[in-house]
């Protein structure tokens, strides 16, 4: 199945700098920022900087270098807030909602990294 990319979404805009972010964690092909609807103490959205979809289009279609680059971004942006149990935190939770079953709201590939606080079930 292809996986039509919509360049006007709002991720793609944040990367070329149309619309403003705080960015806390940047590297070669990963971007990560505050979510600006925070559902827990600490809410961080890490996104690839290529025009992937969702997980599936990124697992088939970025290159291994990108999908390196992005998992170590997650893990190391969960370092740098302070949650990741290996630097003292006491967790945190990473999500990922790929297709319409899922409610992706946006159309470009992101994990919401969430801790700080108990997070709660995985699901309602």
């Amino acid at each position: 199945m292809p996986y039509d990319y919509d360049d006007q979404n709002i991720f793609a805009k944040i990367l070329r700098g149309e619309i403003p972010s705080t960015p806390v964690y940047e590297s070669e092909h990963s971007l990560a920022f505050p979510d600006i609807s925070p559902q827990k103490k600490t809410h961080i959205l890490v996104i690839p900087k290529g025009p992937y979809r969702c997980f599936d289009h990124f697992v088939q279609a970025a290159s291994a270098e990108e999908q390196l680059d992005f998992f170590k971004a997650v893990a190391e942006v969960a370092k740098q807030q302070g949650l990741s149990e290996a630097h003292g935190g006491n967790g945190y939770r990473i999500i990922s909602n790929s297709g319409p079953d899922s409610l992706q709201e946006v159309p470009h590939l992101h994990v919401h990294v969430l801790g700080g606080e108990v997070v709660g079930p995985l699901t309602a």
